[in-house]
């Protein structure tokens, strides 16, 4: 005997769609100001990240210009098998990695600790004051940052001329390969520490005031109110700005190291994104290029799926 629906069930999928699609026009007609404003970030988005996205094919494939990304034969696994076997590989991975956890260690705390050495202080000019001259190199171009750093540190430069005082041969320190990776991270440090330290800033304003006056009344000194308030406060800013840094932990910055760099450093200072470089646009290997960035954007993936994991399991803040 044929199973009967009643009709309230039938209808019922039917009603709850017609409700939500109601709701859905409902807000476009109450936000559609802010829907118009999202339209250029989204076009950003699936022009600039997620179309080129198809070009990434071409690691699979034996690229040719001539006969297009279609047209291209098919190689599967070869560009891939040609890069780990290759002696570039450990020295490139080795670079990258030391790179990245020197930068990791050194240059993120930087502008949490100046944050809170902001925040301690009471005179509001100094304040500024400092904040200001730190903000300051970061609106420097990157071209012309590297061309300081090269002045500085050639023979005759004010960092080798003091560093002569102490010792210091005197030799252009760019072309000593154990020296690349103290300039860049210092480098780092010094463009980027105020900044990044806008961010903790702000979180450092959300913390209620009423928690410091009970600990003061209490008698907890200014250090632990720092320790007990302070960094509680904005942990979890520093447990997002964490996770998105794990994200780009191989994407060290490429543009500072080829304009650095030159085949006397390249034992320390060849990395994944300028070896791509060379590969790709001096050499012309587009396919052999392309799969040693998509090593790199996966290996970049999971260290951020890895991170907001622990992150979430551990302080319970996480991106998603």
């Amino acid at each position: 005997m044929a199973k009967t629906i009643p009709i309230e069930s039938a209808q019922a999928p039917s009603a709850s769609r017609s409700a939500l699609m109601r709701r859905i026009v409902r807000d476009f007609a109450l936000n559609k100001y802010l829907y118009v404003m999202m339209v250029p970030v989204l076009a950003y988005y699936v022009i600039f990240h997620y179309a080129p996205m198809y070009g990434a094919t071409i690691a699979f494939k034996d690229y040719s210009p001539m006969k297009g990304i279609l047209g291209s034969e098919w190689v599967g696994f070869a560009h891939f098998k040609d890069f780990f076997s290759t002696y570039y590989f450990w020295r490139i991975l080795r670079n990258t990695v030391v790179i990245s956890l020197c930068t990791l260690l050194f240059e993120f705390p930087a502008p949490i600790i100046l944050a809170l050495l902001i925040n301690e202080v009471r005179r509001q000019k100094f304040k500024r004051f400092v904040q200001t001259v730190t903000y300051m190199p970061y609106f420097i171009s990157l071209v012309v940052v590297c061309g300081m750093i090269k002045e500085f540190t050639n023979s005759g430069g004010v960092i080798n001329v003091m560093l002569t005082a102490f010792g210091y041969s005197g030799d252009t320190m760019l072309q000593k390969p154990e020296l690349f990776r103290p300039i860049y991270v210092l480098s780092e440090i010094w463009q980027r520490i105020g900044w990044e330290s806008i961010i903790y800033i702000a979180a450092l304003t959300s913390i209620d005031p009423e928690q410091y006056e009970a600990a003061r009344i209490d008698g907890a000194s200014r250090l632990k109110q720092l320790i007990y308030i302070t960094v509680p406060g904005i942990m979890p800013t520093i447990a997002i700005m964490f996770i998105l840094r794990m994200g780009n932990m191989l994407n060290v910055g490429f543009e500072k190291i080829i304009l650095l760099y030159n085949p006397a450093i390249y034992e320390t200072a060849d990395v994944i994104s300028s070896f791509v470089y060379r590969k790709g646009l001096l050499e012309f290997g587009w396919s052999y290029s392309s799969a040693v960035g998509l090593f790199n954007s996966v290996v970049n993936l999971f260290l951020l799926v890895a991170a907001n994991y622990i992150s979430r399991r551990v302080s319970s803040n996480s991106l998603w």
